[in-house]
């Protein structure tokens, strides 16, 4: 189900004055679904015990763009945006591996840059190493399936769909949308740095127009820095938050008769430098008397730090996700809009497996400093303003304490003398980097990526840097390839890409040891060292001398086939009722505005993993009088639609569909479907589907 009515437009001639003489590349754009279960699974981002799947809100989605030269398209880049928590080291080297075996060396570590967009609300299981795997149900082979055949797909689409085009760059600025959650962190940075600049936050958007020879749009890619936790850990829905209700808006308009997540057009909205910035602009308040909680440990009188909480700008988060969204959306049109100038020049690439447990960093000719075994502090424990961590943990905390010392040394491992020392001043809560069982704990081979495509650098960064942190990034590269004579070099910084090493905080920012500080796991010179691996990769692009980097195996797939924490599928339909039958109908009649909602006899959603490409779980139908039948006009896909899964006593279970009728709906005849999969003990999958009564809905 691709489309509802397709609208043949004629080619656009956009830009098309501004490519005259210029050579443009072979571009190609893909879009796949990478949703996974939307039941029982824990939610990756959050780490909040019991924040399990319990529906869904949105799809989410892999987009894909590929670049290549025209007189040489063997070089070419690769670029992956998933919606997803974060890109995990996992993902990469099976997508890395089909890749392979599907294409030989044309797509490769090089050249192929993943990433996600961190929103909170999708499937968790994904990850190899034990930390993660622990706050996400083990490693859930129907989520790595999902994403990894999602990514692999839209870069096969992407492929497929080369075509000759132009890319063009623009900026602007999102109001409105972020705050620092860190301000004090933010702070500790030198007067004369932040002086330079005149927000805490950075608000600029950076966006790639793609456009085909003749005219015809293709797509747009755009960087922004902004957490996507719109939605709160109380959200149990899978969806893609703010940015991904920005692709879906943007995609809307560009694909007129389209269903989500189907047509031509891919718009992609991925991360940058968004480590301290929040959606949730009405900043921190103790929710239970409303006093503001704006202090070093976000903490109050009563209640403590778990009752510091920020909110977004609407009445509730879905109303503030797509308040967000919208913004984000808006100022993306904007700039794609005015978007002139070319992108033109050759395409190189270039990656490196580092280990960053062991990197040496020359601070200046006379002193040199180490990175850290991977470490995690107590603020770690603490959360933030978007997402409060549990127990009596708080933000700024610079020494340990006997009690939780105790339980890490007797059930864990004491942290090396080497360790508590290099990480100072961080109290080390979780020492990861010395955890080996039953797996590993924390990845210490990291991915160190860039690309670059005519005076356009990209640069991977893997994991969430914070707004000074990535504004040091940009203006290390940038200096580099000035010094070996490539200067007015642009620079994006792609952030969670390729594998997720937590946060990466600025020197003066780790030392007041807030979340992100406690999170920056490999200890105060982190940032520093990443800076000079990065300084050496623009050095190595710009002079033609990649081959000459010395690199280290990559790491392996660990040999872990299946391991989960989620209970078994055994559905039970209530005496006398069928999977699908209505339990509670909708209304005779809504006014446009309204909610529509019934209620069916469910079956657990999982069962329905494994189709999800070619399935919708629910569809809103309109009965056309002219031709006697039933007209789909939203699926799964929609933003105003929502399926909610409660599951019951003895493997019986409720789905109730909501229908959030838009104001520009006509009036008519409708009915709302729903469609699933039930799996009984000793009892294969069987499909089926259920109905609600045909409803009017007026103006």
């Amino acid at each position: 189900m691709d489309f509802k009515i397709f609208i043949t437009k004629p080619p656009q001639d956009a830009n098309s004055e501004l490519s005259k003489g210029s050579e443009g590349y072979l571009i190609g754009v893909g879009r796949a679904d990478c949703t996974g279960p939307i039941a029982e699974v824990p939610l990756m981002g959050y780490g909040k015990p019991g924040q399990n799947s319990g529906g869904i809100l949105s799809r989410l989605y892999c987009r894909t763009f590929i670049l290549a030269e025209r007189q040489n398209d063997s070089n070419r880049v690769v670029h992956v945006v998933a919606e997803i928590g974060m890109m995990s080291q996992r993902i990469r080297l099976e997508v890395m591996k089909q890749l392979k075996d599907k294409y030989g060396n044309l797509y490769n570590h090089n050249n192929v840059i993943m990433t996600g967009t961190h929103t909170h609300s999708g499937a968790g299981g994904y990850f190899q190493y034990t930390l993660v795997m622990i706050t996400s149900g083990g490693l859930i082979k129907p989520t790595l399936n999902a994403i990894v055949n999602g990514i692999v797909k839209s870069i096969d689409m992407a492929h497929q769909n080369m075509v000759q085009g132009h890319i063009f760059i623009g900026t602007g600025l999102v109001e409105n949308s972020q705050i620092n959650r860190s301000p004090l962190s933010y702070l500790q940075n030198p007067v004369s740095e932040r002086r330079r600049y005149s927000s805490n936050v950075d608000k600029e958007m950076t966006l790639l127009k793609m456009v085909a020879d003749n005219g015809q749009e293709i797509g747009m890619f755009s960087w922004f820095a902004v957490h996507p936790v719109s939605m709160n850990n109380t959200n149990l829905l899978v969806n893609s938050d703010n940015v991904g209700y920005a692709a879906y808006l943007f995609e809307q308009e560009k694909n007129e008769g389209y269903f989500p997540g189907k047509g031509p057009f891919v718009a992609a909205f991925t991360s940058s430098n968004l480590g301290d910035v929040s959606p949730n602009t009405k900043g921190p308040h103790c929710i239970n008397t409303g006093e503001p909680c704006e202090n070093m440990g976000n903490y109050c009188l009563i209640g403590g730090a778990k009752l510091c909480i920020a909110t977004g700008p609407g009445t509730d988060m879905f109303q503030s996700t797509q308040i967000i969204g919208r913004h984000i959306y808006s100022k993306a049109k904007e700039i794609y809009t005015k978007a002139s100038k070319e992108i033109d020049g050759p395409i190189s690439s270039v990656h490196r497996w580092v280990d960053m447990s062991n990197v040496t960093v020359q601070l200046n000719s006379t002193h040199t400093v180490k990175t850290c075994k991977a470490a995690l502090g107590y603020s770690f424990a603490a959360g933030t303003i978007d997402g409060p961590g549990m127990f009596n943990f708080t933000q700024g905390t610079t020494e340990g304490d006997p009690f939780w010392d105790s339980i890490r040394d007797t059930f864990l491992v004491r942290p090396s003398n080497e360790s508590i020392e290099c990480h100072k001043p961080k109290p080390i809560l979780l020492p990861i980097g010395e955890l080996t069982k039953p797996y590993p704990w924390q990845p210490k081979i990291v991915d160190i990526q860039m690309f670059t495509i005519g005076s356009t650098a990209f640069v991977g960064l893997p994991g969430e840097f914070t707004t000074m942190s990535g504004r040091r990034v940009r203006e290390a590269v940038k200096k580099e390839f000035e010094i070996q004579g490539k200067a007015g070099m642009d620079i994006i910084i792609s952030g969670l890409s390729n594998v997720y090493t937590h946060y990466v905080t600025t020197y003066e920012e780790y030392q007041i040891q807030r979340y992100e500080g406690g999170a920056t796991i490999f200890g105060p010179h982190t940032l520093s060292a990443y800076i000079q691996l990065f300084q050496g990769l623009a050095r190595a692009l710009a002079m033609n001398t990649t081959q000459d980097l010395t690199n280290i195996p990559e790491p392996p797939i660990l040999n872990i086939t299946s391991l989960n924490f989620l209970p078994p599928i055994m559905d039970k339909k209530p005496l006398g009722q069928k999977y699908g039958d209505v339990l509670k109908d909708v209304q005779p009649t809504y006014k446009v505005g309204e909610i529509a909602e019934v209620h069916f006899v469910g079956a657990n959603p999982r069962s329905s993993t494994e189709y999800m490409a070619n399935f919708t779980f629910l569809t809103v139908e309109k009965h056309d009088n002219i031709s006697k039948s039933w007209q789909v006009l939203h699926d799964d896909a929609s933003w105003d639609t929502r399926l909610i899964w409660k599951k019951g006593t003895m493997g019986q279970s409720t789905s109730t569909i909501e229908w959030h009728i838009p104001k520009t709906s006509e009036s008519g005849k409708y009915r709302i479907q729903y469609f699933g999969h039930n799996k009984e003990l000793f009892s294969s999958v069987q499909a089926f589907n259920g109905s609600s009564s045909t409803f009017e809905v007026y103006n």
